[in-house]
């Protein structure tokens, strides 16, 4: 078993924290994934108030995770596969800062990593457009409440799950299986 102090953390923000929640969660190494806000003004802000985009959050998803199983550069390629990172402030149909594309880091060599692979995607990746991704230092982390949690599992047949997180989901399965949490 890995030493406890040895696990790494992760903020992302690339749109619903559910549909991003729903892809880390199966990630080989993730410890665990909490949705969130980060990047805004307010000292306690709620999911009711960062949907209005009045406080200046981003709905994320941090994840801890064990580097010596899954990196952080493997869970930046997983999280620029599962998003377009290339529209500012919009994920689809949910449009406004709050949906923003943003790599939340934790220390210098996450900033460098983040900004690495958006050099390498912005030259060779699948987008005509530009990345739009900011990073930038995690300043706060506001958990999101309970009710978020495990969203996607908890609610397969609700219609955002259907239409938009499960698609996510199987374009994740589908190019990183060999990152997938193994079932009995």
């Amino acid at each position: 078993m890995s030493d406890e102090s040895a696990r790494e953390t992760a903020t992302l923000a690339g749109g619903c924290f559910w549909c991003l929640e729903a892809v880390f969660e199966s990630v080989r190494g993730v410890d665990s994934v909490k949705s969130g806000y980060a990047g805004g003004h307010d000292p306690s802000p709620t999911y009711e108030q960062v949907c209005t985009g009045s406080t200046g959050h981003a709905e994320v998803v941090q994840v801890v995770f064990d580097p010596e199983v899954v990196s952080y550069s493997q869970l930046l390629e997983i999280f620029f596969a599962i998003h377009d990172p290339t529209t500012l402030n919009r994920q689809g149909g949910d449009v406004g800062t709050q949906y923003r594309s943003a790599v939340f880091t934790h220390s210098d060599a996450q900033r460098e990593a983040a900004r690495g692979i958006i050099e390498e995607l912005d030259e060779e990746g699948p987008w005509d457009d530009p990345i739009v991704t900011e990073v930038v230092p995690l300043e706060t982390f506001f958990p999101a409440e309970a009710y978020h949690d495990t969203y996607f599992r908890n609610n397969p047949a609700q219609p955002y799950c259907r239409v938009v997180i499960d698609p996510k989901v199987q374009k994740f399965r589908q190019r990183f299986e060999h990152l997938i949490v193994s079932t009995p």
